[in-house]
């Protein structure tokens, strides 16, 4: 198998661009082989993934207590990250970042110095203009940047998730090299940054409540769990209302990614509420999340974080949360381009912030930080 890879950035930049893929791939095969695949990945990933977030979680809450305790408050966003490289390696690729010293400890930092590179050209910045423009937004990073860390994890890939980079290559048609490097971009850019992004939103809204939230979340999760992580299952967020609705609010006001492009396939009329917009194939359309789910003819008090929202008949309301660019009624296919870890996302949530509420009878911090937590009785 091959172990040096040619261009970490120009993979990506291949990989990401919507209707291109691996070179010599056809596109749209290829984008459709690449979502059955990571489809597959998560398919047979749902037999460990509640039994390793929640080992990899007790951990985390673990180390904020003790940071805690010694140091009078916790700037945990560290130590999230550590807990969802360990827990999505383990899940997602079924190897064990313990069995590579180098990887375990320089994973995260790996990562977003990667996603750092590739992100830094899309990011606005108002101040030093057009200087910023010029040397951040108009040229194309040198790989070696970070290809010495990214080469380090596609060793790891390549050595302790064999059976899934086997599964690329004999049930959907991939050479090693290219599931190695879509493993990564699973890993890193979906998973890890889509998580580390929309977690201390979700802690520190939680945490900086003064509504008496807290309370109700505790009283819920408590009622149908109990305070006992055996009680932990999928099945179980069933009857979460409202922890789940806490978690698609949260995606609402704050949607991890805010921007999706695409181009029109065909040429098609694009309607809202009161107008409508003849689109030509080829066009270039851009959809930004956050004008769309605070859409005033959809949701009452769009600009106000409601935590009931989405309770009882406002779950109707989740046919209009796109944060998964779809619906969050919909569901994701090889035929288009909703988040495939769309259920995931939102379970994994919930999980997280029913556990958090077995353990702890309240919180107290920000996005940033945990200053005190008090533990349930």
């Amino acid at each position: 198998m091959p172990r040096n890879i040619d261009n970490p950035r120009k993979w990506i930049q291949a990989r990401t661009m919507l209707g291109k893929g691996f070179k010599g791939l056809k596109s749209i095969d290829n984008s459709r082989t690449l979502k059955n695949f990571s489809l597959d990945i998560l398919k047979r990933s749902s037999k460990v993934w509640v039994a390793e977030l929640q080992a990899n979680l007790d951990k985390f809450f673990d180390t904020v207590e003790s940071e805690i305790s010694t140091n009078g408050t916790s700037s945990f966003f560290s130590h999230l990250q550590t807990f969802l490289f360990y827990f999505l390696c383990k899940s997602l690729l079924g190897a064990d970042p313990a069995l590579d010293p180098a990887v375990a400890n320089s994973g995260p930092l790996t990562i977003n110095l990667w996603l750092g590179l590739q992100l830094l050209p899309t990011v606005p910045v108002l101040a030093f203009q057009p200087l910023v423009e010029i040397f951040l937004h108009s040229y194309t990073y040198p790989s070696a940047l970070v290809s010495g860390g990214y080469q380090k994890l596609y060793r790891f890939i390549e050595q302790h998730g064999k059976e899934v980079v086997q599964r690329g290559e004999q049930e959907f048609g991939l050479s090693a090299s290219d599931s190695i490097n879509n493993l990564i971009f699973t890993l890193g850019f979906n998973a890890f940054g889509g998580f580390s992004l929309f977690l201390p939103t979700l802690i520190g809204t939680i945490a900086s409540d003064k509504t008496g939230l807290q309370a109700r979340l505790s009283d819920e999760v408590k009622q149908i769990c109990g305070s006992s992580s055996s009680g932990l299952s999928f099945d179980s967020l069933k009857g979460m209302e409202l922890v789940n609705s806490v978690v698609y609010e949260t995606l609402r006001m704050n949607p991890p990614v805010q921007l999706q492009y695409a181009r029109a396939r065909k040429d098609f009329q694009l309607a809202s509420h009161d107008s409508a917009f003849d689109i030509k194939k080829g066009e270039l359309l851009c959809g930004y999340q956050p004008m769309a789910m605070r859409d005033s003819n959809v949701f009452d008090e769009p600009e106000s974080f409601k935590p009931d929202r989405f309770v009882g008949k406002g779950k109707e309301l989740l046919n209009y949360l796109f944060w998964s660019n779809g619906p969050q009624t919909g569901s994701p296919t090889e035929s288009n381009k909703q988040c495939a870890a769309k259920d995931f996302v939102t379970m994994s949530a919930s999980l997280i912030v029913t556990r958090m509420f077995q353990r702890y009878d309240s919180i107290s911090g920000d996005s940033s930080k945990i200053t005190a937590v008090e533990k349930a009785n």
